[in-house]
């Protein structure tokens, strides 16, 4: 099993949800953050003042899928996420040991 976390721009999340259920993945977890990279953030004026906006708005996207769709929902990611531009976000994928549903104790793929 893997573990994808995709950090993305927020006015994607709706077409990366929806290109994510065509492939099979069955849930997923959104948080929202703040942060940076070489985007860097950007200055804004506010009532004639000029404030710098270090940590930008970003959403993450947690999912755990088995190994057989990992490329297919890396390359799903990417295709819906995508604006060519500086800030689009990185994708994180990480092994699984275990994953363990609390209501049945179900483990394993069947606990996805």
């Amino acid at each position: 099993m893997k573990k994808i976390e995709a950090i993305i721009r927020p006015f994607k999340l709706d077409d990366l949800k929806e290109a994510l259920l065509q492939v099979g993945v069955k849930g997923m977890t959104i948080t929202e953050v703040r942060g940076f990279g070489r985007q860097k953030g950007h200055t804004e004026l506010y009532r004639g003042n000029e404030y710098r906006i270090d940590f930008l708005p970003k959403i993450k996207v947690e999912i755990v899928i088995e190994n057989s769709i990992l490329e297919q929902v890396i390359d799903t990611i990417l295709d819906s996420a995508k604006t060519d531009q500086v800030g689009d976000g990185k994708i994180f994928v990480s092994d699984l040991e275990d994953v363990i549903r609390i209501r049945t104790g179900e483990s394993g793929d069947e606990a996805i």
